[in-house]
């Protein structure tokens, strides 16, 4: 695989865009990559188009717009489509993960760190009042104790 057909690689270079088209592609589709069991191990695809074509991806995805950001799979048991992805930052991503716990608050559906901060709490904090049992209803409603600090952007990463 080549980029330089396409006419997008910088000089003596490869694009951020076709890495990472080169790399989602490799991951559902090399059982030796090291991301395989995560991604095709588990059934993740490539649509027809973007497997045999960086110029499709290309057209259907877009430049990256920052290098902040990276591809993502809106439904993450879907495929990799111009249906299911965009660019996202890591932030937008963390909150589409497999492992985050969803919360209906206020008829809105909020991972884990989203309801933490709307509580004005430390990720931490709220995180462990709902291990050891507390209901959702208090963990969210009892204020922090004046000592604790508050919910930070690095809080909402972990």
């Amino acid at each position: 695989m080549t980029c330089y057909r396409h006419g997008h690689a910088p000089r003596g270079g490869i694009s951020p865009e076709y890495q990472v088209w080169a790399q989602l592609i490799g991951r559902c589709t090399n059982p030796k990559h090291s991301k395989y069991p995560s991604y095709g191990g588990r059934g993740i695809t490539v649509c027809d188009q973007w497997r045999s074509s960086f110029a499709a991806f290309l057209a259907d995805m877009g430049l990256r717009p920052s290098p902040q950001h990276s591809i993502e799979r809106e439904d993450n048991d879907g495929p990799y489509s111009r249906a299911n992805c965009r660019w996202a930052t890591k932030d937008e991503q963390n909150r589409n993960k497999r492992s985050n716990r969803y919360f209906e608050i206020n008829g809105q559906r909020l991972c884990l760190a989203d309801v933490a901060r709307l509580a004005k709490l430390p990720l931490n904090t709220f995180r462990m009042r709902l291990e050891h049992g507390w209901p959702l209803e208090k963990a969210f409603s009892t204020p922090k104790r004046p000592n604790q600090r508050t919910a930070t952007s690095a809080d909402a990463r972990s």
